[in-house]
């Protein structure tokens, strides 16, 4: 014979309130002023604003992470052959310096070919980037490259 637990319902017959307190408890939505953002305010949305004064906007809860970066948009060497004849046209570019960093673009990756001879300055890039601008007589400046060298004249005149 196999045994059911029986339902709560059930179990509380014959008692007042079936096990929730108070008979003022329990009475719906309308006890406890509406349904979600229902009855924050008296009549007629008086009052709605205490949300934005305290702090939380409508919709705008739960947690914030921390210490999450941008994430970074990249060119691809064969796309940035294809639209370097535009930004000359448009004056965002002059001659073969290519500013990538000032142009939005925080990598340079080394998809498609390139057969200018480019200098690019960019914030990161692909090795297998750099060695195709190489290979087409250009250079690529990267940020720790332009550090490097501001410091070795300095590094040279301090051990003189």
């Amino acid at each position: 014979m196999v045994k059911f637990k029986r339902k709560k319902v059930v179990k509380m017959r014959g008692s007042k309130t079936h096990g929730g307190g108070s008979m003022k408890k329990r009475r719906g939505a309308g006890n406890r002023g509406g349904r979600g953002n229902a009855g924050s305010g008296k009549r007629g949305d008086s009052k709605k604003q205490t949300f934005q004064i305290k702090g939380i906007k409508p919709g705008k809860r739960g947690f914030k992470k921390k210490g999450i970066q941008k994430p970074v948009i990249g060119i691809n060497v064969g796309e940035l052959e294809r639209i370097l004849p535009l930004w000359i046209e448009s004056g965002k570019v002059k001659g073969n310096d290519v500013n990538l960093s000032q142009l939005g673009f925080g990598k340079l990756l080394g998809s498609g070919s390139i057969t200018k001879a480019l200098t690019i300055t960019v914030g990161a890039a692909t090795e297998r980037a750099i060695a195709k601008v190489e290979k087409a007589g250009g250079k690529v400046v990267l940020p720790d490259q332009e550090e490097s060298n501001e410091e070795s004249p300095a590094a040279d005149a301090q051990e003189e």
